[in-house]
């Protein structure tokens, strides 16, 4: 590609979102020659890339239809703002990263006041899940959709969306996890006594105080039945004192660990996991790391579970299409029937034999040629290419 300056709006509304965009912006960095200058919204990876973001995007991360509705005209300002600034900077292409409630709706405004620019989508909205109608309205504003989940681009066109391709996953790339992977296929066989669990009760405050009380009832069992045990719970900075608060009066309190870097150690050190559902299911299936998945839903979601099409909310189950990690939601959830688990997980069964055959056929199937950031990449300056020749 010539070397011609290159202006890109991008938002991204979450940690995970500003990871993927600043992989992208990287990749794309050692193809094109030229200048490249970011406006609109992300987080410390973006920043790093040269991002100056509107506002600081942690203002967008949240979760339920009820914190959503006590926001909403705070984020209806944000989109407003963002349109308005994306709409003057006048970019050459506006690259959009999951947070479909707050990306799209920026989007949609853009590409009307400005109908030639090119809009690039990363990370599929969850249409095989739930309103599937969102499919084909996005024709009318995304020319393409970066995949991160191989089974998306088959949705897609069935539903009759636009054009997607999968590009693969950051986390079968990430360092990290990988050395984490290979922490656990050099561990002993399973032993009987000592058993390290993993708790991961989500990254909002209110998830994490939904789930919190189930896993101590998890623990409390576990104890009873098996003696000693070791609990492992990571979290983030900004939840560290709410965690840590959370667990104080455990009989047995977990130890919590804080950052990115103990989060992996306690996945290559940990016999069995129960977490909350979301992407930290796929890590730990990637990893190898026996799992149970959890979740305790706001109340109006509860109310809206009908609509949901999908079977299942645990990504290694839709990739390998049958259930490989067992699932427990809202009224169903009990501590007893984790600790079970844990203790069928974190010894050698046929329960544990058979999480790890599906592990791999979804390791087996999440692989790409090339690594995600450099494909995604690459579609990204063709759909450029495509919608101004004359320039690029």
């Amino acid at each position: 590609m010539n070397g011609a300056p290159l202006k890109i709006a991008v938002i991204a509304g979450e940690v995970s979102g500003d990871l993927l965009g600043a992989d992208l912006i990287a990749a794309l960095k050692r193809i094109h020659s030229g200048p490249v200058e970011l406006v609109g919204v992300g987080g410390e990876g973006l920043q790093a890339e040269g991002l100056r973001s509107l506002f600081d995007f942690s203002e967008l991360s949240i979760m339920g239809i009820t914190q959503v509705l006590s926001r909403l005209p705070k984020l209806y300002t944000l989109i407003r703002q963002t349109t308005a600034a994306i709409i003057a900077a006048r970019p050459d292409i506006l690259l959009i990263i999951d947070s479909p409630d707050f990306t799209h709706r920026v989007a949609k405004r853009v590409r009307t006041a400005l109908p030639d620019l090119p809009v690039v989508n990363y990370v599929c909205p969850s249409v095989w899940a739930w309103k599937e109608y969102r499919a084909t309205r996005m024709l009318g504003y995304v020319d393409h959709v970066l995949a991160v989940l191989p089974f998306e681009p088959a949705v897609m066109r069935r539903l009759g969306g636009p054009e997607t391709t999968y590009v693969g996953h950051r986390l079968t790339a990430d360092p990290a996890l990988l050395e984490a992977r290979r922490l656990r296929a050099g561990r002993a066989p399973v032993g009987e006594a000592g058993k390290t669990i993993l708790m991961l009760p989500g990254s909002r405050s209110s998830e994490i105080s939904r789930l919190l009380p189930f896993f101590e009832d998890a623990a409390k069992d576990l104890v009873a039945r098996n003696g000693p045990m070791r609990f492992l719970l990571p979290t983030v900075p900004h939840n560290e004192a709410l965690v840590k608060g959370l667990v104080a009066g455990w009989a047995t309190p977990p130890e919590v660990v804080v950052g990115s870097t103990q989060k992996w150690k306690a996945f290559a050190e940990a016999d069995a996991a129960m977490a909350a559902s979301g992407t930290v299911i796929l890590e730990l299936g990637l990893a190898g790391v026996p799992t149970v998945s959890v979740y305790k839903t706001d109340w109006i979601i509860s109310l809206l579970t009908k609509r949901i099409k999908a079977w299942t909310g645990a990504l290694p189950n839709i990739i390998a299409d049958y259930a490989v990690v067992p699932e427990y939601l809202n009224e169903v959830v009990r501590g007893a029937s984790l600790a079970r688990w844990m203790e069928r997980l974190s010894a050698d069964t046929l329960q544990l034999k058979a999480m790890n055959e599906g592990y791999d056929l979804v390791w087996q199937r999440m692989q790409t040629e090339k690594p995600p950031g450099d494909h995604a990449a690459e579609i990204l300056l063709d759909v450029l290419k495509k919608k101004k020749p004359g320039r690029f």
